[in-house]
């Protein structure tokens, strides 16, 4: 991945939002109002991150082979995982995502820009996995750990 990956972007980061917002200015929480996540990125900029719902119902059968079609759309909307490289390129992030919990992400390159303010993160999606065909962009806001 071209550019470099600066030393403060380097370490664990816990999610704050992870929001879409409307044209309208309708806000839509993707992961509820309290959502869970992890962002851990190494020094060459190999990354893995993980977002979820913090109320989730777990399947009746206690199975997940086993689940109803809303048990399975229920998880599939309330979790994200992916993993691959992010580096810093001016006033941009990029990103190329190896492999994705939503496979139609999978081997995908891109970039946005991206505010740091102390300790926060907060960066756009233009595309997100769901709302981009009603004109929705994705806004996630991350909060560096203090190691």
């Amino acid at each position: 991945m071209a550019g470099r990956v600066p030393a403060w972007l380097v370490g664990t980061w816990v999610l704050i939002r992870c929001d879409n917002v409307y044209p309208d200015g309708r806000l839509v929480e993707l992961y509820g109002s309290n959502p869970q996540g992890l962002w851990f990125i190494d020094a060459q900029g190999h990354y893995m991150m993980q977002m979820v719902r913090a109320e989730r119902e777990p399947f009746a059968t206690n199975d997940k082979s086993k689940g109803t079609p809303d048990e399975y759309r229920a998880a599939s909307l309330g979790s994200n995982a992916h993993y691959g490289w992010v580096s810093v390129d001016g006033a941009q992030l990029r990103t190329h995502i190896t492999h994705a919990s939503y496979p139609s992400w999978d081997n995908r390159d891109g970039k946005t820009t991206f505010v740091l303010q102390g300790d926060l993160l907060t960066y756009s999606v233009d595309k997100p996995s769901s709302g981009s065909a009603e004109g929705a962009r994705g806004v996630v806001v991350w909060r560096r750990v203090a190691i």
